[in-house]
């Protein structure tokens, strides 16, 4: 019996190692592929970020001027039940008063500070004529046919249900994603519109990482349509998701191996999975992104992205009737 499982265990396990590598290749031999219903090659985070306010109208006509494949927003809901436009659920940072958004009415909320540091190009600040919060409805009726990203940062069942009764209103279900980085967010926001689609959660991010380690990923199925991630290279550079200086330029090391791998995006884009990297504001980490295969970026600056994207993709000449 020893003899037999000493030449069967390893015949097994290259015969697993075989067969996982070969359809992490060829995945549509085991699931439906088909091409993205929107291509994104450039996001607009909090609407442009770095070039207008965040999140106002100007940011995003700015943005749309660029020629935005999809705004990235964030939503928060007042006392009186609209649905605004806003990163954080304090306005302390945004506009100096040191209130939740959701114990004030839409009409008293307070205008956006004259500048505003960009989070991912510390140092630096935008400034912009608009200084008004805005609802998510006037996004909507305004661009009712350009892709957005709505997160969810809170289980606000209300909020959640509000979002995806506006995008069935606006007949926009398809082009508007549900983002959270909360799994038992995201389980509400599939329920209340399960035709918008999903981008990954930190914990399904970390699950997918992990299978595609294990060699499984090509044997599970994956709901979501849209990986949005960090790029490890800005870490200690434009991002510090620690305090510690040590455990930045740690994470920075591990995350940078684990993610870093054309394989792991070549299929998960098979599988439909439009990969994302963000939030990207120089041209270097452009480059690093569609390098390694990414769909597209996520910056605060379009208007620097489509002039990359320009000069590494330029558009044919219009042909002449």
């Amino acid at each position: 019996m020893i003899p037999i499982l000493y030449f069967a265990l390893p015949a097994l396990g290259i015969s697993y190692v075989v067969l996982s590598i070969f359809f992490l290749r060829r995945p549509h031999l085991l699931h439906t592929t088909w091409a993205p219903a929107f291509p994104i090659r450039l996001a607009a985070h909090r609407g442009g970020s770095g070039e207008r306010l965040e999140n106002t109208m100007q940011a995003i006509e700015n943005s749309m001027a660029q020629r935005a494949d999809l705004l990235e927003l964030d939503c928060q809901l007042t006392r009186d039940g609209v649905v605004v436009v806003s990163h954080d659920k304090n306005l302390s940072r945004q506009s100096g008063l040191n209130k939740d958004v959701n114990s004030l009415d839409f009409k008293e909320l307070p205008l956006y500070k004259k500048e505003l540091e960009i989070y991912f190009s510390p140092g630096h600040f935008a400034h912009g004529s608009d200084r008004h919060m805005i609802r998510l409805e006037d996004v909507f009726q305004k661009f009712p046919r350009t892709p957005m990203s709505v997160e969810i940062k809170e289980k606000n069942e209300e909020l959640i249900q509000k979002v995806a009764n506006l995008a069935r209103s606006f007949d926009r279900s398809d082009i508007t994603i549900w983002a959270s980085e909360k799994n038992s967010v995201m389980k509400k926001c599939k329920a209340a519109n399960p035709e918008m689609p999903m981008a990954f959660t930190i914990l399904r991010s970390i699950w997918i990482l992990l299978l595609y380690y294990l060699g499984l990923l090509p044997f599970v199925s994956i709901p979501e349509k849209f990986f949005f991630c960090f790029l490890p290279t800005i870490i200690n550079r434009t991002y510090f998701p620690f305090s510690c200086g040590w455990m930045n330029q740690l994470s920075a090391a591990v995350t940078k191996w684990v993610i870093m791998r054309k394989s792991l995006i070549r299929h998960l884009q098979d599988r439909g999975v439009q990969v994302l990297f963000w939030c990207l504001n120089e041209e270097s980490d452009f480059e690093v992104a569609f390098n390694l295969g990414a769909n597209g970026v996520m910056t605060d600056f379009p208007t620097a992205l489509r002039h990359y994207l320009d000069k590494k993709e330029p558009r044919a000449p219009a042909s002449s009737v």
